[in-house]
């Protein structure tokens, strides 16, 4: 594939906020490329979320690649919620007039795009090294990048920084033009991937003596567990028998029951954080998804958020293109962190009332049983719950 020198819109990175950018541009008919500087197998590898909300699923059917979803995603109108050794149904389907969220792993979202680019014959270059931006404060933006021991310099109206936490799109800001917000949680998750069948049809969210834990799925044959652990624990020390054990401790007995354990298809250890970085435009260079901000795990906000970004962004570059007017570009930032702040604080809230936080002492227990025990017999406590996880409409409070 032969990729251009010139391009309206570069992207940096070719997770599924930058593919996702990328295929809505191109049915808008604005010219793009992506740079990824991982190969494709590796982006494809990475093992990340699978809860989406309505607003995702309806910006993947925007782009065309919602087929697959539809045909293999699992819908969910509730998910449950373990305190005490009791569970207690949240609703999602009643408390919020009739939304759900969906389970569709964020790797096969991932492929659908890929995929989608690669038929329309969109260019993309993998394993971009060096990748700079620059003059991204004036009118002639530049990225250049190495490829195959050669220089290459794309020029570009935008640069899309779609590049995640650790990019080089916020990393070139002059740290004067930034403000980064961030707590660093003291634990980490645990995950382990199987290829069994999920202990429930809907996700159990565990507020256990022994810490978090969390059974979700990824499809009917393939679940996905998580523990909380201290950040000292090593991966290694971990089999998958002890894994499997520390799970039934902090299950209910239905669930012990029903568990059905095998040998691990990956296993890690994330640590948790929040973070956001303000502003989100930088002259006419764009942060979207991890590059401006980070979201426990705990409310399933992440790639929701990016995708909410995407949506933004791609509405701004079409109203400029089409309509000569800048005004989306101008409002993006600020319409973004609205809802973002939102949805840290969400999950900030829902992290701190499901985990235990090792310097917190006894009464940091009585606090959360006295909080689950209001939200779990209240309508509105639950519906509060629901409202947020299933997601804030994208007009919000404007």
């Amino acid at each position: 594939m032969t990729i251009p020198s010139r391009t309206q819109v570069a992207i940096v990175g070719a997770g599924p906020s930058g593919l996702l950018l990328g295929q809505l541009l191109y049915k808008a008919g604005i010219d793009n490329v992506i740079l990824e500087r991982q190969t494709g197998d590796y982006v494809l590898g990475r093992i990340r979320a699978g809860i989406l909300e309505q607003v995702c699923i309806d910006l993947l059917d925007e782009a065309g690649v919602g087929a697959r979803m539809h045909a293999e995603g699992l819908v969910h109108g509730g998910f449950e919620m373990m305190w005490a050794g009791q569970r207690h149904r949240i609703d999602l389907h009643g408390l919020t007039g009739g939304k759900n969220v969906m389970v569709y792993g964020q790797t096969e979202l991932t492929r659908d795009l890929m995929n989608a680019r690669q038929a329309a014959g969109l260019p993309i270059v993998y394993e971009a090294h060096n990748v700079t931006v620059r003059d991204f404060d004036g009118k002639t933006p530049q990225v250049s990048y190495e490829k195959d021991g050669r220089t290459h310099q794309l020029d570009c109206d935008f640069i899309a920084g779609c590049d995640g936490f650790h990019g080089v799109c916020r990393a070139s800001v002059p740290r004067k033009s930034i403000t980064e917000y961030e707590k660093v949680y003291p634990f980490g998750w645990l995950g382990l991937l199987s290829d069994t069948p999920p202990v429930s049809d809907e996700l159990i969210y565990i507020n256990s003596p022994r810490g978090f834990g969390l059974c979700s799925q990824r499809s009917r044959t393939r679940s996905r567990y998580y523990l909380q652990v201290p950040l000292t624990d090593n991966i290694e020390a971990w089999t998958d028998e002890a894994f499997w054990q520390e799970l039934r401790l902090r299950l209910d007995d239905t669930g012990r029951r029903q568990l059905v354990t095998g040998p691990s298809l990956e296993k890690s250890i994330a640590p948790l954080r929040s973070f956001v970085a303000e502003p989100m435009r930088f002259g006419r260079m764009f942060l979207a998804g991890d590059a401006g901000h980070i979201v426990p795990p705990t409310g399933a906000k992440g790639l929701n958020l990016a995708a909410t970004d995407v949506k933004y962004l791609s509405n701004a570059f079409i109203e400029y293109y089409k309509d000569k007017s800048e005004a989306g570009l101008d409002t993006y930032s600020a319409r973004c962190l609205r809802r973002i702040w939102k949805a840290e604080r969400f999950s900030w809230w829902f992290t701190s009332l499901m985990h235990r936080f090792p310097d917190d002492g006894p009464i940091a227990a009585k606090f959360q049983e006295a909080e689950l025990d209001y939200l779990l017999h209240s309508e509105s406590g639950a519906r509060t719950i629901a409202e947020n996880y299933v997601g804030l409409p994208l007009d919000f409070g404007e």
